[in-house]
């Protein structure tokens, strides 16, 4: 861990190209409080190349950072996180594609010791650089793409932000979806804090646009199956959309049918039916597309078949 004791002098590398000054400084300066990042920066205690600059500067390889003395705050010693070997859908110099369980969270935070980011940086000490270009929910299982350089990282974020990036989950809701066109979903989400400060999003006029494309692909008794397409990338926006249109998805224990739920676990499905079945994107440094698709795990493909055979027998 850094001495911190005395002004020191970090060289930018590569793997922090692009990052802000404030980021990197929370980086290398573990334990030093927020708030006392930001009031060196405010003072000028902190120079690039021997020049002040405020929060947002963007570093570039090469760069000199002077960082003063400080002193760390008092931190509890972390657990170490076990190294994880997730199925390793795409991997290049640039990316890694994983198919994430569900269950599972991305990152550490809430409760959570660790997630699959800090697993896999266990994993792979030989990764200088490896941070999630997204997220999943806890409870999604599928694609789950990460960077392995800065600059696929920025020029995926800037894709995601332009709406480049296909993003397709498959989910399975209670009610008969009407119609087999694709339908569009734009509703306001806005995200708020429970009593017991559990994290929740509403559809609320004065929350941030949200949209997705809805597609049947196939009616199941009282229950459809949807394809749905990403066309903003709100928190929990599927989830949320469909419970107001009144399609709860099976299985999901924040925003759906709780007693269907219970039933359903009875049946074998213990957990929500939302699965990151493909994403189609330029690959950030070489160009070119790239397709990748991820099979429902076997629980989930196990309880449609069971619907399909209930679908079957009534008629007959």
């Amino acid at each position: 861990m850094k001495d911190l004791s005395n002004a020191s002098a970090v060289e930018v590398g590569e793997g922090s190209e692009g990052q802000r000054v404030d980021n990197f400084l929370m980086r290398v300066c573990k334990g030093v409080p927020r708030s006392h990042i930001y009031r060196i920066l405010r003072t000028g205690e902190v120079r690039v190349n021997s020049r002040r600059v405020d929060a947002t500067y963007r570093l570039r390889p090469g760069d000199r950072v002077r960082i003063p003395p400080m002193r760390r705050g008092h931190r509890a010693e972390k657990s170490v996180p076990p190294p994880t070997h997730l199925p390793v859908v795409f991997e290049d110099e640039a990316l890694l594609v994983v198919d994430k369980p569900s269950g599972t969270a991305v990152h550490g935070g809430s409760g959570v010791s660790f997630g699959v980011i800090e697993q896999l940086r266990a994993a792979r000490p030989q990764h200088r650089f490896l941070e999630l270009v997204h997220r999943l929910d806890r409870e999604t299982s599928g694609l789950l793409v990460l960077a392995k350089k800065r600059s696929a990282l920025t020029a995926l974020h800037a894709a995601l932000r332009e709406g480049t990036v296909r993003k397709e989950y498959v989910a399975l809701v209670k009610g008969r979806w009407g119609g087999e066109e694709e339908k569009r979903v734009n509703l306001p989400l806005r995200k708020f804090l429970t009593r017991s400060g559990e994290r929740r999003v509403s559809v609320n006029r004065e929350g941030r646009a949200s949209e997705t494309a809805f597609r049947k692909t196939q009616a199941l008794g009282d229950y459809s199956l949807l394809s749905a397409r990403l066309l903003t990338g709100r928190t929990h926006q599927i989830r949320v959309q469909l419970a107001h249109l009144g399609f709860p998805i099976a299985g999901d224990d924040k925003y759906g049918d709780f007693e269907l739920n219970r039933s359903l676990a009875k049946r074998g499905l213990r957990r929500m039916f939302l699965h990151a079945a493909g994403l189609d994107f330029e690959h950030p440094l070489k160009g070119g597309r790239v397709r990748l698709a991820s099979p429902l795990p076997a629980e989930l493909a196990r309880f449609l078949r069971l619907l399909e055979e209930e679908q079957n027998a009534t008629s007959q």
